[in-house]
């Protein structure tokens, strides 16, 4: 077998590598559609997306928006970098000549829409009434707050006049397939990059009693979300072509020893997960291998740390494993950023303990400052870019 840390990393890469848009977007092309076809879409998987459509389809009309950083070489399609996780200019500018580029298709043309988690952030125009300032103190005040990415989404779409749907009623009446990877946990279409090509029948009230709920102040304007059964969603097919359980399945066939999968839809604290998950290494029995995904969260509060989740559940299992000897701890967030910070996450194995201390330890879990102490000591995973978006992984090791 590898060596315990090589072993963890490298079945990071596999369920990466899983999601590659280069390997899962050219088995869900049908072929290329005669006519007119026009390519859109946002998310940090979404240059990468379009690059895989050109290898397949040649050279295509159409914007797609990604992250600064994230944008791949195409020889029709127009990349734009933009603002995430909090939107910004350049995202606005290109959202709008998305919708111009939409607005004069007819029922003969084709448009294919390529989404991808970050969507919410880089496909941006604020609803009537709204300022791009207003959606920008909105989604600080929603990153900070601790709630759950379907929560967030829930209330960004009411802002906006290209989510919940409306994407695909701005192409209407051409034909739209919308190809996403999922970055969600349950995979819910509605709340991928905040759900741009599928109705939403959720009431602007809920949203708003959900912002009340985690401290968000949510602004006083008309929503535009999309029903189900609106006409203009009828001819849009939205398909899921990548999602955290494939991922996790792909490390587990990987593994070379027994695998547990918790689940790939886990919410909640990190710390409190990390913790958990802990407890549950130091009561296993090895060798065995326990993976999970999903979401957490880290309510920041008046915190000094950047909160990265995945950085702050390797440390919460620190805390509670100790240096225990046998057990190793790896999370990652598979776009290689973790919450604010370019970092994918961090991995820590028995010797990690010596080389800090538990007052240092607790001090950074108070401050939210897993990132801090991980880059003093050597212990964050590093990647630049993926170029794909599948939420986290986790991956806790019993010898």
């Amino acid at each position: 077998m590898m060596e315990p840390e090589t072993l963890l990393h490298h079945l990071f890469d596999v369920a990466v590598a899983a999601a590659d848009p280069m390997a899962v977007v050219p088995a869900a092309l049908p072929p290329r559609p005669d006519g007119r076809v026009v390519v859109v879409g946002a998310g940090k998987a979404s240059a990468r997306m379009a690059e895989a459509v050109e290898s397949v389809w040649g050279p295509c009309e159409g914007l797609v928006i990604t992250r600064y950083g994230y944008a791949r070489p195409c020889r029709g399609i127009e990349i734009v970098e933009a603002g995430h996780p909090v939107p910004d200019l350049a995202g606005v500018a290109a959202t709008e000549r998305m919708l111009d580029l939409l607005a004069g298709l007819g029922e003969g043309d084709f448009v294919l829409a390529l989404i991808s988690g970050g969507g919410s952030a880089l496909l941006c125009a604020p609803a009537e009434g709204l300022t791009l300032a207003d959606k920008q103190a909105v989604n600080a005040a929603l990153l900070a707050s601790g709630a759950p990415i379907g929560q967030m989404n829930a209330i960004r779409k009411h802002l906006s006049r290209v989510k919940g749907g409306q994407l695909a009623a701005a192409a209407y009446p051409a034909r739209m397939l919308a190809l996403v990877i999922s970055d969600v946990p349950g995979d819910d279409l509605a709340f991928i990059a905040s759900g741009p090509t599928v109705g939403d029948a959720t009431p602007v009230a809920a949203a708003r009693a959900v912002a009340g709920r985690y401290g968000v102040a949510m602004p006083e304007v008309p929503s535009g979300v999309i029903t189900p059964g609106d006409e203009r969603l009828s001819r849009c097919e939205t398909r899921i072509i990548a999602a955290p359980s494939r991922s996790l399945q792909a490390a587990a066939e990987a593994a070379g020893l027994p695998v547990t999968i918790l689940g790939d839809a886990l919410e909640g604290e990190a710390a409190d997960l990390g913790a958990e998950q802990a407890r549950m290494a130091l009561a296993a029995g090895g060798p065995r291998l326990f993976l999970s995904g999903g979401e957490c969260t880290v309510t920041l509060r008046d915190a000094t740390g950047t909160g990265g989740p995945n950085a702050e559940f390797v440390l919460s299992a620190l805390a509670t494993l100790q240096g225990a000897p046998g057990i190793y701890v790896l999370a990652c967030d598979t776009d290689g950023v973790d919450g604010a910070a370019e970092v994918a996450g961090a991995l820590i194995g028995p010797e990690t303990w010596a080389r800090t201390s538990a007052v240092e330890v607790a001090e950074a879990l108070e401050n939210h400052d897993a990132h801090g102490i991980f880059a003093r000591i050597g212990a964050q995973v590093i990647t630049g870019p993926t170029l794909t978006n599948v939420n986290d992984f986790r991956a806790v090791l019993v010898l």
